[in-house]
């Protein structure tokens, strides 16, 4: 029964470890993640001046790719945290 309940809990912990170790290598630095805020800047911009279609499309677009750049940004700074590298 102990064994059993054990491999519950180590089976969720090594797949962590493993998603964390497995943050590619080409992940975002900060100027991808400031260039993508940009893109959501100038849709609201746009979408403020009357282009509302085109606007709505580079706002959504731009909150896309911060999320995806943010979120890349994030993971690498949680694994050089991990790996002790600064």
């Amino acid at each position: 029964m102990i064994r059993r309940l054990r491999w519950t809990w180590i089976a969720p912990g090594v797949a962590a470890a493993l998603a964390l170790s497995c943050v590619t290598a080409d992940a975002a630095d900060k100027t991808k993640v400031d260039r993508a805020t940009q893109r959501v800047e100038s849709g609201a911009k746009a979408i403020g001046r009357g282009d509302v279609g085109p606007g709505f499309r580079e706002f959504f677009v731009g909150i896309g790719h911060t999320i995806v750049e943010g979120a890349k940004f994030s993971g690498q700074n949680v694994k050089e945290f991990f790996t002790g590298r600064r």
